[in-house]
């Protein structure tokens, strides 16, 4: 039984406070809101958060910092980092790999230009080692999450292709047995809609998880990723869900400030009336030279649709 089976069944046995959907739950990702682990910890505590998404180590735009991927850190730079987070009385909610984004080697991608032989041929090597590195790359998750005190991964769909229809249940195949590895490492993948990927709506995401079956896989929904498919997320893309399966869900800058704002206020009442239990992360997703200002005026939109006062 990981961290989040004990919470809930401690709760439904009454022996904790069962709490709704407030501040307490909301959590930001820190390579997206500030430029280095100390910046981003001052940013999480002026906003009285209690948990932070990982994923990289925060550079802000500066594209000529080195970052690190926090699921392959060694582990004694990840102990440190957990002792950083705990002393500033912080948490992680959601551990963001870019486990399965490749493409799935003998298909067809989707591609908006063409290649030339010489970059196809480069590709689809680099596919191949990425696919034959899967399974390393799972465990180093997972040894990573036993680090970091997080029971949830995020794990992708692989790059879209131009049939996904023709590919599904050689996916969910892929998805499956990661999943039966995630389950003996105690920990839970989240499956994202990306649209870049070959889940990328809601629909899609709801189907794939159902379609595999597996207590260890759970989905992370982006609202924001479905826009480029036509599908709206409030309420249509949030209606497919099956709740039971959904373990996080991420907000964008976008989808807060504009240009393609979401009804956050009600998604977040309704996820409290359907008993919701995971957190809400913010991925900030500017490029424009203003990640952190945006970061912060997020933020402030945000605390309002919680009701606290900034």
């Amino acid at each position: 039984m990981n961290r989040r089976e004990l919470m809930l069944a401690l709760g439904a046995a009454g022996l904790i406070e069962a709490k709704g959907l407030d501040w307490s739950r909301f959590a930001v990702l820190t390579d997206e809101v500030a430029g280095s682990e100390a910046d981003a910890i001052a940013f999480a505590k002026q906003y009285g958060l209690k948990w932070v998404e990982l994923r990289d180590t925060p550079r802000a735009q500066d594209r000529a910092r080195k970052s690190e991927t926090y699921f392959r850190m060694d582990p004694a730079r990840l102990k440190q980092v957990r002792a950083d987070l705990k002393a500033a009385g912080l948490k992680v909610s959601f551990l963001n790999t870019g486990l399965l984004k490749f493409g799935l080697p003998g298909t067809e991608l989707k591609r908006s230009r063409t290649e030339t032989p010489e970059n196809k041929t480069k590709r689809e090597a680099a596919q191949e080692k990425l696919y034959a590195d899967r399974m390393k790359d799972l465990e180093l998750a997972i040894r990573a999450a036993h680090a970091l005190d997080v029971d949830q991964l995020r794990v992708f769909a692989f790059v879209r292709v131009i049939d996904v229809p023709a590919i599904l249940d050689r996916l969910a195949n892929e998805l499956g047995e990661y999943a039966r590895v995630a389950e003996k490492g105690g920990v839970t993948l989240l499956l994202e809609n990306e649209s870049s990927c070959n889940v990328a709506t809601s629909k899609e995401l709801a189907d794939m998880t159902l379609k595999v079956n597996s207590k260890a896989l759970g989905m992370n929904w982006d609202p924001d990723n479905v826009f480029a498919f036509g599908e709206q997320a409030w309420p249509d893309g949030y209606k497919t869900l099956p709740l039971k399966k959904l373990g996080n869900v991420q907000m964008k800058a976008a989808n807060v400030l504009g240009p393609r704002k979401v009804d956050w206020k009600s998604i977040i009442e309704q996820l409290n009336k359907d008993g919701y239990k995971g957190c809400i992360g913010l991925e900030t997703h500017i490029f424009d030279g203003t990640l952190i200002e945006k970061a912060h005026l997020c933020m402030r939109e945000i605390q309002g649709y919680f009701g606290v006062r900034s």
